[in-house]
């Protein structure tokens, strides 16, 4: 790897299964933002955003994701909010390569599904149409990555298996 490989898109995009399937196959590192979060606040996600509140959360994220995109090239997922950030931006595209991962509403959806109580985000009404909202709020700072991989119902080897050849054609992966 030339430069981290930076997993981008909303909750349920399949960030976190792509980033370790990559890691295995290439034998490469993986890192996944939420989980460094959590161990530098030695608390969950939905406990730092009900205890201190989304603002406090946001700053976090900012400081663990620039600590995590120092060193030898890994894959990084980062938490579905994280790439709004300008400075976060800034960083990915000064020391990696950003891979917006781009899901329907209903793949979203039913992957969400299977993770309730942890995305303290859907837990404040519909997460059909939170989604939507963030879908619609959220996709114009996704398509700044630097390639878009739709996902959906494929299998997760044939996904992996066309990125890994996708980040070779760019240059991004020896």
């Amino acid at each position: 790897m030339t430069r981290h490989v930076v997993l981008v898109g909303l909750m349920g995009a399949g960030k976190s299964a792509v980033g370790r399937r990559m890691s295995t196959l290439l034998e490469a590192p993986f890192m996944d933002a939420d989980d460094a979060i959590v161990e530098a606040a030695g608390m969950s996600i939905p406990d730092i955003f009900a205890g201190h509140g989304e603002a406090e959360f946001r700053a976090l994220e900012r400081r663990v994701i620039a600590r995590l995109l120092i060193g030898t090239p890994h894959f990084l997922a980062l938490g579905g909010g994280a790439f709004i950030d300008p400075l976060t931006q800034e960083r990915v595209a000064a020391r990696g390569f950003s891979v917006w991962l781009r899901a329907d509403l209903d793949t979203l959806v039913a992957r969400t599904g299977r993770k309730k109580g942890t995305r303290p985000l859907l837990d404040a009404g519909d997460p059909r149409a939170i989604l939507a909202d963030l879908m619609e709020r959220r996709h114009p700072f996704y398509a700044k990555a630097d390639m878009t991989v739709d996902t959906g119902d494929q299998p997760l080897d044939m996904l992996v298996l066309d990125l890994v050849r996708r980040l070779v054609d760019a240059g991004v992966l020896a």
